[in-house]
């Protein structure tokens, strides 16, 4: 999904699963995927420990707080949510993130990322990597009381399944056939999700 050519120690990030935090890059192999030149990055992140990615298929961008090795240009740094306010902190969990609102992205890939946000839940682990997801902190539990994650979490699940349902709407108005496409390609929580909503209609 990238053509960044990826350095030793680089600090990246996995844009389909940030719950598992910032990541280092700690060796790099050249492959050949599908013809194509590449790099097996092996990554440590901060919540997930080491995985092995292909740089070619795993969405993998630069942390926010450092360019990548190519000459693109870096996103703007975000502010360092160790240090931001307990309110703020709150917001931040109940908000839809942004790759599920951008209208620049296209309403397929926008419902795609919505129902892929079912796969977390209000139990165990889930529960602190949906809070590392939404915040950017490493462990949510350092700064937020666990009643009070559930509590959000129950808030986030309702804009989410308003979201999700003004989405399938819409893409249902241009495109009945894509909603079942999308809805295939989601994970079962996701598909569970969707056919409630469809019910519903």
């Amino acid at each position: 999904m990238s053509a960044t050519n990826w350095s030793f120690g680089d600090k990246v990030t996995h844009a389909d699963r940030p719950e598992w935090g910032e990541g280092q890059i700690t060796a790099i192999q050249p492959v050949i995927i599908e013809g194509q030149p590449t790099q097996r990055l092996t990554i440590r992140f901060e919540r997930a420990g080491i995985k092995k990615l292909a740089a070619a298929v795993a969405n993998i961008r630069p942390a926010k707080n450092q360019a990548p090795s190519s000459n693109a240009s870096a996103p703007a740094a975000s502010q360092d949510p160790t240090k931001i306010g307990d309110l703020e902190l709150a917001d931040r969990l109940i908000k839809i993130p942004d790759d599920a609102l951008d209208p620049f992205i296209s309403l397929e890939k926008r419902l795609a990322y919505a129902l892929g946000l079912y796969r977390f839940s209000d139990q165990g682990g889930s529960l602190l990597d949906w809070a590392a997801m939404q915040t950017g902190l490493a462990d949510p539990l350092s700064r937020i009381l666990r009643h009070d994650l559930e509590a959000h979490y129950a808030k986030f699940r309702r804009n989410l399944d308003r979201h999700t349902g003004d989405l399938v709407g819409q893409l249902m108005r241009q495109d009945r056939a894509a909603v079942r496409k999308v809805g295939d390609k989601a994970p079962p929580e996701g598909q569970q999700a969707l056919r409630r909503i469809l019910a519903r209609r």
